[in-house]
C-alpha cells in the first residue's frame, strides 16, 4: 500500500503521539519467559492483548513503529465490533468520537438506484456502523492499555527471526539499540498484510487478487452533509468507474475512487492529479466548501487466506491471516472478531482451564468466517470493480434497469459486514435442542443485545452490559423458587448466572435481571426454565427450552475443546 502527502506529525486534525523505545529486561541480561508475544501493534494486535488480559493472560506486543497508523484506513466499525470493544472496556471512548450511521445511497450516473437502510432498533446500544479513523482507533486502544500490568507494548521493535519447538517460541527482535531474543509460550502474528511472521514460517495466503485499484484519500472539509455511505457508479467525475464517500470525525471526508485499467499508478499518485479527481467529485455532489488534502493511499482488492490460522505455537489474526476487500467494511471488523475468538481460548489454555486442543477450534471457526466473508465480498467486488467487459456490461445493465425496476436492487446491495455464527463449529453443542425455539440467537450466534425494562428503573441498560468475563448462563425464571437442580448448577461455579424474571427475587450468587414487560423473553423465544449458555466471546454455546443440568455441564466441556458428543 502506497501512502503519501503529510508526515505523521503534520496532520490537519490529529496529534500523533510519539512512543519511545524502552530497553526491555532481555537487553540487561535477564531471560524472562512470556506467555504470549504479539507481533504487530495495530488494532488487531492490541485487541488480542486486551482480550488475553481480560481473561487472565499476559502479553508482550512487538511493534516496529513509534506511533499509531496514519490516515483513516479501516474507518467503519460494525455493531458487533463495538460490542467486542465494549467487552474490552473502550466502547464509550469510540462512541464519544465516532460518527454513527444506518444507511446510504447508490447512484448510477446522477440518479439514485438503491437506498441502503441497515436494521436498527431501540434494543441496540450501538448503531450498525460507526465511522472513526484508524489513527483514533489505535490511539484509544493504546490509551486503554496504559498502566495494564498484563500488557507490555514495546515500540520501535521488529521481529526478524523465529524458532519454535514443542515447548515454546524464540523471537529475534531488532531495536534501535541492538537485537535480543524473546522467549514465549505462544506467538500471535497480527503484523498485517506483509506479515514478517508469515514469511519467516514460509507460509502464503491463497485465493484471488483482483485487478481493480482504488485511490483512497482523506480531505478536510466542513460540510453539513448527513452521515451516510454514498456510492457512485459511472459518475461524470470518474466515467466508467466508481467513487465512494464517507464522512468522518473532525470534518474529514474519505473519498475512494476506482482507477481505470489503463491508468498509470505513478501518474495517478501525483498530488495535482489527486486534487483534480477529488475536485471533480465534489463538483458533482455540489460541494462548494474549500478543502485540504490530508492523506492518500493506493488499494487493490484481495480475497486471500491462509490454509490454517495456526502453525504450531504461532497463531495468525487479522490481515496476517486473511485479506478481504474493503467493500462491506469487513477487514478490521473480521480482525476484531479474530481477537475476540482467539483471546479467550489462548488465555484458558495458559491458565490451565483447557487443553491445547481448544486452539484447534480457532481455524475452523475463524477461517470459515473468512470464507463466508469472501463469498459475500466477492459479489460486491465484482459489482464494484468488474473484472471483464462482460461483467461490466451486466453491471451497467443492472444499474440501468434499477432506475425503474426493483428486482435488480439486490445486486447493488453493498452487503455490509455481519457477525458470523459458529453454528457448525466444533465448540457448538446440542443443536438438536434448537427445534424448541421460535426466536432468539441460535447456538453459535453472538448473543443479541436487548434494552432492559427494569423494575421502575429508567436508566438505559442493555443485556450485554451484564456479561462477565468467562462463561455466562442466561436462565429464564418462572414463579416461585429456583428448582434444586438449577440451584446446584449455579453453585457449581461453571458460569456466571444471570436470572431473567418478571418479579423481584433474591438469588444468592446470581445477577437478577428485571424483565418486567417480558420483552427479553419474547426476543429470546424463552419460557420458564429456558437457558442460554454463553461462551467467553459472547457467542451462544448451546440453548435449551427447559434447562438440563447434565447437558449444560457437557456443553461447557465441549466449548473448552474437551472430548464429548452432543
Amino acid at each position: 500500500m502506497t501512502t503519501g502527502l503529510r508526515s505523521k506529525f503534520s496532520s490537519l486534525y490529529f496529534d500523533y503521539p510519539h512512543y519511545p523505545f524502552v530497553r526491555p529486561p532481555e537487553m540487561s541480561g535477564q531471560t524472562p519467559r512470556h506467555q504470549v508475544a504479539i507481533v504487530g501493534g495495530g488494532p488487531v494486535g492490541l485487541a488480542c492483548a486486551m482480550e488475553l488480559a481480560r481473561h487472565g493472560a499476559s502479553a508482550v506486543v512487538i511493534e516496529d513503529d513509534d506511533t499509531v497508523a496514519d490516515g483513516s484506513r479501516a474507518v467503519c466499525i460494525a455493531r458487533r465490533s463495538m460490542e467486542i470493544l465494549q467487552g474490552l472496556g473502550v466502547a464509550d471512548r469510540f462512541l464519544e468520537k465516532g460518527l454513527v450511521w444506518t444507511g446510504g445511497r447508490s447512484f448510477y450516473k446522477d440518479k439514485v438506484v438503491y437506498e441502503l437502510e441497515m436494521p436498527h432498533s431501540d434494543d441496540e446500544r450501538f448503531h450498525p456502523m460507526t465511522n472513526l479513523q484508524q489513527c483514533y482507533i489505535e490511539k484509544f486502544l493504546v490509551d486503554a492499555i496504559d498502566g495494564n500490568e498484563w500488557i507490555d507494548v514495546r515500540w520501535q521493535s521488529r521481529a526478524t527471526g523465529l524458532q519454535q519447538d514443542a515447548d515454546g517460541v524464540t523471537l529475534t527482535v531488532e531495536t534501535p539499540e541492538g537485537a535480543y531474543d524473546l522467549q514465549t509460550d505462544y506467538v500471535i502474528a497480527a503484523d498485517g498484510a506483509r506479515s514478517m511472521v508469515r514469511q519467516l514460517l514460509g507460509l502464503q495466503l491463497n485465493g484471488t487478487s483482483y485487478e481493480g485499484r482504488y485511490l483512497i484519500a482523506d480531505i478536510k472539509m466542513a460540510s453539513p452533509h448527513p452521515i451516510e455511505r454514498r456510492a457512485f457508479f459511472d459518475p461524470r467525475s470518474n466515467p466508467g468507474s466508481t467513487v465512494l464517500m464517507h464522512k468522518q470525525p473532525d470534518d474529514i471526508w474519505r473519498i475512494d475512487y476506482q482507477l481505470h485499467d489503463e491508468d498509470d499508478p505513478d501518474e495517478e499518485l501525483r498530488e495535482d492529479r489527486i486534487r483534480a479527481r477529488i475536485q471533480a467529485q465534489l463538483d458533482l455532489v455540489g460541494e462548494k466548501t474549500p478543502w485540504q488534502l490530508e492523506w492518500y493511499s493506493l488499494y487493490k482488492a484481495h480475497c486471500l487466506a491462509l490454509d490454517d490460522y495456526r502453525s504450531g505455537r504461532v497463531l495468525f489474526a487479522g490481515d496476517a491471516a486473511h485479506l478481504v476487500p474493503i467493500f462491506g467494511v469487513r477487514g478490521l471488523n473480521s480482525g476484531f472478531a479474530d481477537a475476540n475468538n482467539l483471546g479467550w481460548k489462548l488465555a484458558y489454555v495458559l491458565r490451565g482451564d483447557a487443553g491445547e486442543d481448544l486452539l484447534d477450534s480457532y481455524t475452523p471457526e475463524r477461517r470459515e468466517a473468512t470464507l463466508d466473508i469472501i463469498r459475500e465480498a466477492r459479489k460486491s467486488t465484482i459489482f464494484m470493480t468488474p473484472p471483464s467487459r462482460g461483467y461490466r456490461l451486466m453491471r451497467d445493465a443492472a444499474l440501468s434497469i434499477a432506475l425503474s425496476e426493483d428486482f435488480t436492487k439486490g445486486l447493488i446491495n453493498p452487503r455490509q459486514s455481519a457477525p458470523y455464527d459458529y453454528t457448525d463449529g466444533p465448540l457448538t453443542a446440542f443443536k438438536e435442542r434448537e427445534s424448541g425455539f421460535d426466536a432468539g440467537p441460535r447456538a453459535g450466534a453472538p448473543l443479541r443485545n436487548v434494552r432492559l425494562s427494569g423494575f421502575g428503573d429508567n436508566r438505559p441498560r442493555f443485556l450485554l452490559d451484564l456479561l462477565r468475563p468467562g462463561f455466562n448462563g442466561l436462565y429464564f425464571h418462572g414463579d416461585g423458587d429456583l428448582p434444586p437442580t438449577v440451584r446446584d448448577l449455579f453453585a457449581a461455579g461453571l458460569f456466571a448466572p444471570i436470572v431473567v424474571t418478571q418479579e423481584r427475587v433474591d438469588i444468592e450468587g446470581a445477577t437478577v435481571l428485571a424483565d418486567s414487560d417480558g420483552h427479553l423473553a419474547a426476543v429470546y423465544g424463552a419460557g420458564a426454565g429456558s437457558f442460554y449458555l454463553v461462551r467467553p466471546d459472547g457467542h451462544v454455546a448451546a440453548r435449551w427450552t427447559d434447562v438440563i443440568a447434565t447437558e449444560v455441564e457437557q456443553a461447557i466441556r465441549i466449548a473448552l475443546g474437551q472430548p464429548g458428543e452432543a
